[in-house]
């Protein structure tokens, strides 16, 4: 099975004439400019972002909403967009940043915070959600369902989860009987606020965090309406 899931994507980078070595070394020194430390004072944060992205064929929905601490929403925007890259484990942030960036920029009111489905510093070079607050400057949350990495499943300390005896996430069970999310920070926020402000809106009987559950049903909305 892992032999062909490498034959795989050595015929995807092929395809599309990518170098992965390339990119390894711009995530590595993309991820020097990470500032994992809070960037503001979290508890007064009353603007809550979360993007949701969903591929329809060939092309790339991506919806983004912007909620205040009573969950109404008070701006959204989306972008529809071709997809130029592949699906390559570890390189999410080259096929969807930039439709992210495009929808986050027909905003007219910007969050405190956003949540991006993926991982934060869980990943191992530079994630989706990281390389996105770099583009913005506006702090994230990664929100991931899974780890990929058997190594941090070892390193697991209860719900904390490390990487060489540094501390880079959460594991959080949004309602009971719910998969566990793993919460990381992506940029501009330590850990323990990410995980608080995650644990903190969530809003039963959902199991995400209320502003990605509301994206999610926004780009139901948008998807129905193209399609």
């Amino acid at each position: 099975m892992e032999v062909d899931k490498k034959n795989k994507i050595e015929e995807l980078v092929k395809r599309y004439g990518i170098d992965l070595e390339k990119l390894k070394k711009e995530q590595i020194e993309l991820a020097k400019q990470l500032e994992i430390k809070d960037k503001i004072d979290f508890s007064l944060a009353d603007r809550f972002g979360a993007i949701d992205n969903t591929f329809i064929g060939n092309k790339i929905l991506c919806c983004i909403i912007v909620c205040n601490k009573d969950y109404e929403i008070i701006d959204r925007a989306y972008s529809f967009e071709k997809i130029r890259f592949p699906y390559i484990p570890g390189f999410r942030n080259y096929r969807e940043l930039i439709p992210m960036i495009k929808s986050f920029e027909k905003l007219n009111e910007k969050p405190d915070v956003i949540f991006v489905p993926g991982q934060g510093i869980i990943h191992p070079r530079l994630s989706l959600a990281s390389h996105f607050s770099l583009s913005t400057g506006v702090p994230s949350i990664g929100i991931s369902n899974s780890l990929n990495d058997i190594n941090l499943e070892n390193e697991k300390d209860g719900d904390d989860i490390f990487r060489n005896k540094k501390k880079i996430g959460r594991v959080l069970i949004g309602k009971l009987g719910s998969r566990p999310m793993y919460i990381s920070p992506g940029n501009l926020i330590s850990v323990d606020i990410a995980y608080e402000i995650s644990k903190k809106l969530i809003n039963l009987p959902h199991k995400r965090p209320e502003p990605s559950h509301l994206a999610g049903r926004y780009a139901k909305q948008v998807k129905k309406e193209l399609v």
